[in-house]
C-alpha cells in the first residue's frame, strides 16, 4: 500500500491531520506561484519566500460568486427561479437575489408584451408586402363555398408558470388553435355573412373560442385581439364576386337615397298635417264660440223684443240698414225738408266708405271733407245741376 506523507499520522492509524493537509496545500500553492516549498529553507541560506494568503483569495472569489446572484426584474415581467432545473419561485418586478449559478438560474418572462400571430399570410420584415399561405387561408363555409381568410391574432401572457412549463412552442400552439377556431366558425356560417356583414362577429366568436381552448390546455396565454385582415373569395372567381358586390352596393345606395327622401318628406307631411289639424281645431273653436255668442245675443234680443216689439223691430231695421249701407258705394239723398243746394263730395264719401272698411280713419275723412280742393268744387257744380234738373222734373 502506497503511503502519502502528511495525510496519515506517523503510526498510520486514525484519520488524517487537517493541519498537515492545509500545510501541504499551502506548499503546493507556493510552488505553483514560483516558490520552493519544503521543510528546510532554500539553498544558500536565503530567506524563504512569503506564502500567498489563501483565505482572502477564497473569500474574494466567494464574494464575487455570491454577488453574481443579484438580478433585476423589469416592469411588466416576472422572474422564474429554477434550482437545478426545478421551479422554486416567481419573483415580482424590482431588484432580487438568488443562489448563483450553477445552483439556481433565473429567466425573465415579459407578461405585457403583445405578440402577433399571422394566419393565412406572412409579412416580410421591413416591407409592406405579404405572402399568402393558401394552406391556412382557404376555408369551407356552411353553404359549401370556399373563402380566403387572413387573420391576425394578438396575445400576451397571463400565467408565467403555465407559459413556462406547460408549453413547448407557444407560437405554434396559438397558431394551430387560431386556425381551428376560425375554421369551425367559418364552417358554421354562410359565405356572404363571413365576407360582408358578419366579419366583426366572426372575429369576436373566434376570440372567445380561442380563449376557451387555451384555458382548457392551461397555456397561460391571453388573447388580446383578433382582426380580420382580409376576407375574399378565391382569385379564380374574384371578378364575379366583384360584380355581385357592386350590385349590392348599388342596392344599399338606393336604399339610402330612398331613406333620405323619406326622412325629408315625412317630417314635412307630418308638420303640414299637424298645422292643418291645429287650424281645423281653431276654426272649430271659433265657429262654436260664434254660434254660442249668436245664440246668446238672439236670446237677449228676444227678451227685449218680448218687452217692446215695435221699438226692437225698428232698432233692428236701422242696424241692418246701417250695416248694409256701410258696405256700398251708393249715396242716398232725402230731398224732403232738405236744402236744394246740397254739397255732396263723392270722392270724400268714397274715401270715408273706404275708411269704414279699414283703409282710412274717420277723423281723416272728416278733415278732408272740411277742406275741399278744386276738384271738389267741380264735382259740387255738377251735383247742383243734377239736383236742379231733378227738382224741375218733380214739379
Amino acid at each position: 500500500m502506497r503511503k502519502f506523507p502528511g495525510f496519515w499520522n506517523k503510526n498510520n492509524e486514525g484519520p488524517p491531520d487537517l493541519d498537515e493537509v492545509f500545510k501541504d496545500l499551502n506548499q503546493k500553492l507556493n510552488r505553483m506561484f514560483g516558490g520552493k516549498g519544503g521543510q528546510g529553507g532554500p539553498r544558500g541560506g536565503a530567506p524563504a519566500p512569503q506564502s500567498l494568503p489563501v483565505a482572502p483569495i477564497l473569500g474574494l472569489v466567494a464574494l464575487i460568486w455570491l454577488g453574481s446572484g443579484f438580478y433585476i426584474v423589469d416592469q411588466g415581467s416576472r422572474g422564474v427561479v429554477l434550482r437545478f432545473g426545478k421551479h422554486v419561485e416567481t419573483t415580482m418586478p424590482g431588484p432580487r437575489w438568488h443562489l448563483p449559478f450553477p445552483i439556481e438560474t433565473v429567466e425573465n418572462v415579459n407578461l405585457e408584451q403583445v405578440r402577433t400571430i399571422e394566419l393565412g399570410y406572412r409579412s416580410f420584415e421591413g416591407e409592406s408586402g405579404r405572402n399568402k399561405e393558401l394552406r391556412e387561408s382557404l376555408m369551407l363555409t356552411d353553404d359549401e363555398n370556399i373563402i380566403d381568410l387572413q387573420v391576425a391574432v394578438q396575445y400576451n401572457l397571463k400565467s408565467v408558470e403555465d407559459y413556462q412549463f406547460n408549453n413547448r412552442s407557444t407560437e405554434e400552439s396559438v397558431r394551430g388553435i387560431a386556425e381551428t377556431a376560425i375554421r369551425e366558425i367559418a364552417g358554421k356560417s354562410k359565405m356572404d355573412f363571413v365576407l360582408y356583414e358578419g366579419r366583426d362577429e366572426v372575429a369576436a366568436k373566434a376570440k372567445k373560442l380561442m380563449q376557451e381552448m387555451l384555458d382548457r390546455y392551461q397555456s397561460g396565454v391571453h388573447i388580446v385581439n383578433v382582426t380580420m385582415q382580409n376576407a375574399q373569395p378565391p382569385e379564380q372567381v374574384q371578378a364575379a364576386f366583384d360584380d355581385a358586390v357592386k350590385a349590392k352596393q348599388d342596392l344599399e345606395r338606393q336604399k339610402n337615397e330612398g331613406q333620405a327622401y323619406a326622412n325629408d318628406v315625412i317630417p314635412k307631411a307630418r308638420g303640414t298635417a299637424a298645422r292643418l289639424a291645429e287650424e281645423a281645431s281653431g276654426y272649430k273653436l271659433r265657429v262654436e264660440n260664434e254660434a254660442r255668442g249668436n245664440a246668446d245675443r238672439f236670446e237677449q234680443i228676444l227678451t227685449q223684443y218680448n218687452k217692446a216689439p215695435e221699438v226692437t223691430r225698428q232698432r233692428l231695421y236701422l242696424d241692418t240698414q246701417e250695416q248694409i249701407l256701410s258696405n256700398t258705394s251708393k249715396v242716398l239723398v232725402d230731398q224732403k225738408g232738405g236744402n236744394s243746394l246740397l254739397y255732396l263730395p263723392l270722392d270724400k264719401l268714397m274715401s270715408m266708405s273706404g275708411a269704414g272698411n279699414g283703409t282710412t280713419s274717420a277723423p281723416a275723412a272728416e278733415k278732408s271733407a272740411q277742406e275741399p280742393s278744386r276738384s271738389d268744387s267741380t264735382g259740387l257744380d255738377r251735383t247742383r245741376d243734377s239736383m236742379r234738373s231733378r227738382d224741375r222734373e218733380y214739379r
